[in-house]
């Protein structure tokens, strides 16, 4: 029985034995693939905000007034579409080419959109804009997946949300300060140097390509799930505006919609590669994220399209104050995004930070819902403080969740399913809260002209109600009722989009943690993911090479402490070997673990004196009845650590997984000497 300790392995606890080995990427290497990939998500996550304030002009020289919304349209519709297709493809033939092509295909269409010519090309060269952001935004968060294991994700995710806070606010105000000094197309043209940095980058640093051979490329599926997103985005677009929503156009869109998921669910069933794996939906934390993702998406993009508004019309602000009035709700995002992910390195939990962030947002909405016309700026800034703050600590937790949870060879699918249900949810958002917006706006002044309103001649109440210009040159009376009217109407869009985000707060506490992962699929653990998670004998397979490259003396220090038997490592690695060779000679037990006799000797006499071992008759030595309790807790606790290891394949659910534990905790709590070598601390048993 040894007396060494340490020599043969430096980690301290079997979650960090897990992620030995070399490491996937240098972090001075790691901090600059981060900041390729941020500059990929920033102009993707910049296009969809900086071109509102500039709408107005690109009008005015293009034409095109009823295309109008469609300059937005097209940019969120095929980038939405394309989100699966851009995961998927990551996952079969390697997300560094991909991302590069997203880059080139967004660059592309930036430079098409500053040279159209009229609103048709602009549309349509938006669409190709899109495609390449939808590839941008989910393959840079995949990516981070590749490079950094679950456990120091949290810091990287974190900066990721805050990105969507600066945008934001930065959008509208880039789009007004290129327009008032350079030129609408310049709201394109930013996106050049950029992207051509952000693809530098990528192509000198990220090294993360692995290709599966052949890929299997779905393609029914990927048309059937295309038809079907873009049938549910322009239902919620022209949902109660272009069309009422009990209109032939909006039933058919929902039919079709409907009809086209069924095809699409029935494909898939068979598909060798589905583009939106099913089993995922049979994964806990797959499903609740993904609704959590849709009614935070809901609520959020519905209810902050109208802040920009609220302020112009209600408070008076020009569309560049408007956005430098965003500033404290960005402030809030960035502060409990970075926070957030600071912590969750830490601790290595992430479930409290969507229950409490779901919370606060809530509050926050509820807050904005109490804004009228007097509220002041101090009030305002305040209530987008706290709304800011509670979504800094849901946006990219839930994504970090979701890739936590799945097999490695999902989770580019994993990670744009998360994005994907958070768009469709802002879609329909934003429609349905537009269509309570109107209803009630349009009942408000109807009120008032019942009361009594006087109107110039030829000025028309919804004519009013959409142009702060217009509303600006009525008389003060006039002015005061509609600013009254529009501050009512936007407290029930907020107060609406508080009661929602409840329901995301109901889900949150739905949501199951796994501890993160401290490997990537670099390191040996996660050999098993590319298997099928059933496969017991990958998950052997992986569990033994970590015992092989295992220090056994801490091993069996953290054993001991699991247990929480009172035994030196020496003694309780004695113990075992007896109950694996025992009744046994002393001088037998020192040849089988080559160790001198005389080592051998002295702990089987401290076991003794400790009532843990006895000789019998024949001078050989065997264990007592607490020996053997001491040797199944340490065990136990052995199977208990493993468990831990595995937690994110839920062994508990599983028999064969359970079995599988319990065989390995005690193959290997039967250590052989060679794996406990080093210098050992001299203390009794």
């Amino acid at each position: 029985m040894p007396e060494s300790r340490g020599g043969g392995g430096t980690t301290s606890s079997l979650q960090a034995d897990t992620a030995a080995g070399p490491p996937t990427q240098r972090p001075q290497k790691l901090w600059l693939i981060f900041t390729g990939l941020m500059l990929g998500m920033l102009v993707a996550a910049l296009d969809q905000t900086i071109v509102s304030t500039a709408l107005p002009t690109i009008v005015g020289d293009l034409g095109g007034l009823n295309h109008l919304s469609w300059v937005v349209t097209a940019y969120l519709l095929a980038s939405t579409v394309s989100t699966p297709l851009w995961g998927k493809l990551g996952d079969l033939i390697g997300r560094k080419t991909l991302f590069q092509a997203s880059i080139v295909i967004f660059l592309i269409g930036s430079v098409l959109c500053g040279i159209a010519q009229n609103m048709g090309e602009l549309i349509a060269f938006r669409g190709i804009q899109g495609l390449g952001g939808g590839g941008l935004m989910v393959l840079s968060q995949a990516i981070i997946g590749d490079v950094v294991p679950p456990r120091e994700r949290g810091r990287y995710t974190g900066l990721f949300g805050a990105v969507f806070g600066v945008t934001s606010v930065a959008g509208p105000l880039l789009g007004g300060f290129f327009v008032d000094n350079l030129s609408w197309r310049w709201v394109f043209y930013i996106n050049l140097p950029i992207g051509a940095l952000a693809l530098i980058v990528i192509a000198f640093a990220l090294h993360t390509d692995v290709t599966r051979g052949k890929p299997r490329i779905d393609y029914t599926g990927i048309v059937l799930l295309a038809t079907a997103t873009t049938c549910l985005v322009l239902l919620s677009t022209f949902g109660g505006t272009t069309y009422p929503w009990l209109s032939g156009e909006i039933i058919g869109l929902g039919v079709a919609a409907v009809i086209l998921l069924a095809l699409f669910v029935a494909v898939e069933r068979r598909a060798a590669e589905p583009v939106l794996p099913l089993h995922l939906f049979a994964q806990p934390i797959f499903r609740i994220t993904a609704a959590i993702g849709f009614v935070v998406g809901f609520a959020m993009m519905g209810a902050l399209s109208f802040l920009p508004l609220f302020m112009q019309v209600v408070n008076g602000a020009s569309p560049t104050e408007s956005g430098l009035r965003l500033l404290p709700m960005m402030a809030g995002l960035l502060i409990a995004s970075i926070g957030s992910g600071q912590l969750i390195t830490r601790w290595g939990r992430y479930k409290i930070f969507p229950i409490v962030g779901t919370a606060v947002m809530a509050v926050g909405m509820f807050l904005l819902s109490r804004m009228d016309e007097f509220t002041t700026t101090t009030a305002s800034s305040l209530s987008m403080f706290v709304f800011g703050f509670g979504l800094g600590l849901v946006m990219q937790v839930i994504v970090l969740a979701v890739q936590n949870s799945v097999d490695y060879r999902d989770l580019g699918a994993a990670t744009s399913g998360a994005t994907f249900f958070r768009s469709i949810g802002g879609s329909f958002g934003a429609a349905i809260f537009g269509t309570i917006f109107n209803a009630q706006l349009n009942g408000h002044i109807e009120d008032a002209r019942t009361s009594g309103l006087q109107l110039p001649p030829g000025v028309d109440p919804n004519s009013v109600a959409s142009s702060p210009d217009a509303l600006a040159k009525l008389p003060p009376a006039a002015h005061q009722t509609f600013i009254h009217a529009y501050a009512q109407s936007l407290q029930t869009v907020f107060l609406i989009a508080s009661i929602i985000i409840v329901a995301a707060f109901v889900l949150s506490l739905f949501l199951k943690e796994i501890p993160l992962r401290q490997a990537t699929s670099a390191d040996s653990l996660d050999a098993y993911r590319n298997a099928s998670r059933s496969s017991v004998e990958e998950v052997e397979r992986a569990l033994t090479q970590i015992a092989h490259r295992e220090n056994g003396w801490a091993r069996y220090e953290r054993m001991i402490a699991r247990a929480g038997v009172d035994i030196s490592v020496p003694c309780a690695f004695g113990l075992v070997q007896l109950d694996h060779f025992g009744p046994i000679q002393d001088t037998a037990l020192a040849k089988k673990l080559h160790e001198p006799i005389d080592s051998v000797r002295k702990y089987a006499a401290q076991l003794q004196d400790a009532g843990h071992a006895t000789t019998d008759a024949e001078g050989r030595l065997g264990l007592t009845a607490s020996g053997h309790d001491i040797v199944e807790r340490l065990v136990d606790a052995r199977r208990e650590l493993l468990a831990q290891v595995t937690a994110d394949l839920s062994p508990e659910e599983h028999a064969e997984l359970m079995a599988l534990l319990r065989k390995m905790a005690r193959l290997t709590t039967d250590t052989t000497r060679d794996h406990l070598v080093g210098e050992a601390p001299r203390h009794g048993a």
